[in-house]
């Protein structure tokens, strides 16, 4: 009798173990399996692939079904319906696939093995992954927000070899008839494709450091060298693979961190990003799950030029000039000191507009040389200070996204309760610590009010708020633009009344955005709605100062004022004046005081309190 229910539990053990060895349904949805599909769960079905190539996927129905996908791939595999040659083509080109189902269910699988792979493998030569973060360029729609991209640490590399190290970088692939604006369009609504490539990290230097003159943020990773390989085995799997790419949330910071969680099982960086990946945020994600070190700060080759020219004298910089042009220096009146740092700046300025300029090589390039040997004779080190570190690095900025309540009293309206929230990323009043000074961006902007009678209305909508007040200075001849475009309300006849409108500048800034600064823009408006009836052009300016009183706290005074066009007003103004104290990293308080005019003349007082996520 024992043997016979022996027996009869083997049998049902090993049908059991038959079944399940054949049912991978649990599988299919196992975090993994579906992080190497990019699958996300979708509004209309359970799950979509963030990959938009077919190639990409083994099943017809692949990109909507984990399941069938597994199936397809485990099938082709294993071999089990194509030649030898055939199943060894499928293995490598999905190598992460294989080795993750081979250490899962297919024990029996033959190790890897693709000469070709091992060949990419062993030029990388990797050993750890660094995350770099160029910090934001405002004359470029996809870049206004910063960028991320992946540097790969080579097992021999050392500070002095990381230039030519790997860079794997995700990015739009444009059509190159579109202009800016189309360029943005598209951007914004998944119009172009996107793809991982990978290239000589010294030409993402060069294109960011250099010519865009932005600061570079370098964070080496806590991976280990197999949690890399994982990494880069699913690059491999992407080589081909294309993503409709979006500006705010599938962009490049975003694909990055679906990458890198495939260094393991339970890593989960993209799943909080639903509605935006900023790059800022996305640094953020990797700190909050402890995979970052401390980062180091690569200067611009435009801050480390501003920074030596704040060095010397008005007399020393005008003589580095002349030696840029070729003329000879006189030395009478300067030590050899004094004399190291004329030549030294005046070859790294003159580099810089070689690049900047697009100047002819076959003339700058021996004046370049000459210098050198000019420097050469002097046999000291350079007296030029290095640029300072700023005090916070990206992820250390306040949150991107922003919600505020706050309370007006309007001199010639009922007072008001406000609520109001802003998508993405950063005013000019907003504490500054991680991000540029003197930039602004702010994206979706929307606030809603009720008065004290209980009436509700929309009282602005900004699609875009973008300023860039990048100040003129002694070897920097700088331009600074806004760029506004939604719907706000102005003093009407008897209320205040509504308009869509779009608002642009350009002029010139002055001082110190990181103490006290000042703009002028010469300004352009369209407007119409309910408080001008028809289409109207406006022409004006506008103008502001902005102080940093200290490190929380902020004074801003600006005005405008513009004069219409085949309107019943001649002009419309406003004059404000902003206070900005951080309480925090991510609170604030914030009071302005306010005087519009347009049919009518309203001032106001609002005291309001903000918090950023």
């Amino acid at each position: 009798m024992k043997n016979i229910f022996l027996i009869s539990l083997i049998t049902l053990f090993s049908t059991y173990s038959f079944a399940n060895k054949n049912d991978h349904t649990a599988l299919a949805t196992h975090p993994y399996w579906l992080k190497l599909g990019h699958y996300r769960q979708a509004t209309l079905s359970t799950w979509k692939s963030e990959v938009d190539s077919p190639d990409f996927f083994l099943s017809p129905t692949g990109k909507t079904n984990p399941n069938d996908e597994l199936n397809a791939t485990i099938a082709a595999l294993s071999g089990r319906h194509l030649t030898a040659e055939k199943t060894q083509l499928q293995r490598c080109k999905y190598p992460a696939r294989y080795t993750w189902l081979k250490a899962n269910i297919k024990n029996d699988w033959p190790a890897l093995n693709c000469p070709q792979l091992k060949h990419w493998q062993k030029i990388i030569n990797p050993k750890g992954i660094t995350l770099v973060f160029p910090t934001a360029f405002m004359n470029s729609p996809s870049s206004m927000f910063g960028h991320t991209l992946l540097r790969i640490d080579a097992k021999d590399q050392t500070r002095s070899k990381e230039l030519i190290a790997f860079a794997v970088n995700f990015a739009a692939e444009p059509d190159g008839s579109d202009n800016a604006v189309m360029f943005a369009v598209k951007g914004l609504i998944g119009r172009y494709p996107g793809k991982f490539s990978l290239m000589p990290y010294y030409k993402k230097v060069r294109e960011y450091n250099d010519l865009e003159s932005r600061d570079i943020w370098e964070y080496k990773l806590n991976l280990s060298e197999q949690q890399v390989e994982r990494v880069l085995l699913h690059l491999w799997e992407l080589q081909t693979a294309t993503f409709d790419y979006f500006f705010m949330d599938e962009n490049c910071s975003y694909q990055l961190l679906a990458l890198l969680q495939l260094a393991r099982d339970d890593l989960d960086l993209t799943s909080a990003f639903t509605a935006q990946a900023i790059p800022s945020d996305t640094v953020a994600a990797l700190r909050d799950n402890d995979l970052l070190q401390s980062p180091n700060y690569r200067p611009a080759f435009g801050t480390k030029l501003f920074n030596y020219s704040e060095q010397l004298t008005d007399q020393q910089l005008k003589d580095a000039r002349k030696l840029m042009q070729g003329e000879l220096l006189n030395t009478e009146h300067y030590s050899d000191e004094q004399r190291v740092a004329i030549l030294e700046m005046a070859y790294e300025w003159l580099n810089f507009e070689f690049y900047d300029k697009g100047l002819n090589r076959e003339e700058i390039a021996p004046r370049l040389t000459k210098l050198l040997l000019m420097r050469s004779k002097y046999q000291i080190p350079s007296p030029l200070k290095k640029p300072k570190r700023p005090i916070a690095s990206p992820e250390q900025g306040h949150g991107s996204s922003r919600a505020t309540l706050a309370r007006s009293h309007y001199e010639n309206s009922r007072d008001m309760s406000h609520f109001s929230y802003r998508l993405s990323y950063h005013d000019l009043l907003d504490n500054s610590a991680g991000f540029i000074p003197g930039a602004q961006i702010s994206f979706l902007d929307i606030e809603g009010t009720i008065n004290d009678d209980g009436n509700t209305q929309l009282e602005h909508f900004y699609l875009l708020n973008a300023m860039s007040l990048a100040p003129d200075n002694r070897i920097f001849d700088s331009w600074s633009w806004n760029s506004r475009m939604g719907y706000d309300r102005q003093p009407g006849i008897n209320k205040r009344q509504g308009r869509w409108f779009t608002q642009n500048g350009y002029g010139k800034s002055f001082g110190n955005p990181n103490t006290l600064h000042s703009y002028l823009l010469g300004q352009f408006e369209l407007s119409a709605g309910d408080i001008t009836e028809k289409l109207t052009l406006g022409v004006g300016t506008e103008a502001g100062v902005i102080w940093q009183v200290s490190n929380d706290h902020k004074l801003a005074l600006t005005g405008n004022m513009l004069w219409l066009a085949d309107s019943d007003v001649d002009k419309h103004s406003e004059l404000s004046l902003k206070w900005n104290w951080s309480l925090s990293r991510n609170l604030s308080l914030r009071t302005q005081l306010q005087s519009q005019r347009w049919y009518n003349r309203d001032s106001s007082v609002k005291f309001a309190i903000q918090y950023y996520f």
